[in-house]
């Protein structure tokens, strides 16, 4: 990862610096990978034995029958359907909050088609996502009670510094960045323990004009302010990224059927390297799974449609969390390989974030629902005029089909 500029001096370090703030970018990758597969080896312990002890009796029963002999598992309990195939579409800005706003994570679109069936997945990444799911011991053997689906999603969204009119790089303030993607997710839900085991692998391009292009189309039709700075943004051109991340979330059944609380371990190796626990909640009027609706996995963009693999029904209600992270590496401030007009070293930026969002949710009987989400973090620049908190709205529409 290229941090061979500091927004405190504009000269290029020298070859053994590089070198040397490469190896720590990898050392500290490499640190947050074993948290990876420390997560992951969680689901090492025999899970068919796990299963067993939990299940009820008349559920360990049918299980020791062949096949033929399977009866179907029904739960009576509307939490506890199976998936529904449905997509969303989201649009994240930082002007959907109260006050004016155009800087740091600055806007966000994606879609998404969730509840896909392994057998008919047909996505690009999803062998390569099964393997490194695989090789990492996040692959729990089908039993009763269990459900396995795919989701695939594609978007863009960009980083702006807080004065878009110069045209100049700005080493006072974060850099232009952006992110054109695609991703594959998997979930596998043990309905029986209430834990569920998300992994996603996304593969993408920094640094394209397109998302400069469209934000600017999208001011000059609102009659917005011009953002002058793109051709300067982290890796300039385009450049190749990737990331894998893994989440284990465990669903407390113990409290009222208004409303639902859950914790999320997640860790991420990639264009955002971090490790991060939270917890979130949700009340009112619930009747989806509490695993098809999931805002704690959303990393700005990415993963912030929310969408619902739940049938098509009624309900609406608040939701809310947050979550501590720790953040090693973020391609979005600190470039990757290639050369970036302005870059943060590691040291330059907090270790540790807080996040928390807050959103309300309306699903109609038809099938489709609509959300809005203010989410933010704590600032991750240490000095400057970057050193200021994130904040932004977002509006996703989904249906189930």
């Amino acid at each position: 990862m290229d941090t061979s500029y500091s927004i405190a001096s504009p000269v290029k370090a020298s070859t053994s610096q590089r070198r040397l703030l490469l190896l720590e970018s990898y050392s500290i990758q490499l640190f947050i990978f074993t948290v990876l597969i420390s997560i992951s080896s969680l689901s090492l312990a025999d899970p068919q034995g796990y299963l067993k002890e939990s299940q009820p009796e008349w559920l360990q029963l049918a299980s020791t029958q062949g096949p033929t002999n399977l009866p179907e598992l029904k739960l009576d309990n509307a939490k506890s359907k199976s998936r529904a195939p449905s997509w969303a579409f989201a649009f994240d800005n930082d002007v959907l909050v109260p006050g004016h706003r155009d800087q740091d994570y600055t806007y966000g679109i994606n879609f998404t088609q969730s509840g896909i069936t392994p057998d008919n997945s047909s996505l690009p990444f999803a062998t390569a996502l099964t393997v490194i799911d695989s090789w990492l011991g996040n692959d729990h053997q089908p039993t009763a009670g269990a459900i396995e689906t795919f989701s695939r999603e594609w978007g863009a969204f960009g980083f702006t510094p807080e004065d878009i009119t110069i045209s100049a790089a700005n080493p006072e303030d974060r850099p232009y960045a952006s992110l054109l993607y695609l991703s594959n997710s998997r979930e596998e839900i043990d309905l029986v323990n209430n834990i569920a085991w998300k992994s996603t692998l996304t593969v993408g391009m920094l640094g394209l004009g397109l998302v400069g292009e469209l934000q600017n189309i999208a001011h000059k039709n609102t009659a917005g302010t011009r953002a002058e700075g793109w051709d300067n943004q982290i890796s300039e051109g385009g450049e190749i990224t990737a990331r894998y991340a893994i989440a284990r979330q465990q669903y407390f059944d113990h409290f009222s059927d208004n409303v639902e609380v859950k914790s999320t371990i997640q860790a991420s190796v990639g264009y955002l390297t971090e490790a991060s626990w939270g917890l979130s909640m949700r009340a009112g009027r619930i009747h989806s799974p509490w695993s098809s609706f999931n805002p704690e996995l959303a990393s700005y963009g990415e993963k912030s449609s929310y969408s619902s693999s739940a049938k098509a029904i009624n309900e609406h209600y608040f939701w809310s969390g947050f979550a501590i992270k720790a953040r090693a590496y973020n391609a979005f401030l600190q470039g990757q390989f290639r050369d970036s007009a302005v870059t943060y070293q590691q040291h330059e930026l907090r270790p540790l974030l807080i996040e928390a969002w807050a959103g309300y949710t309306f699903a109609f009987k038809q099938g489709y629902r609509i959300s809005y989400v203010l989410r933010g973090h704590s600032s991750e620049i240490k000095h400057g005029a970057g050193d200021r908190n994130l904040l932004w709205g977002g509006i996703i529409i989904a249906r189930s089909i």
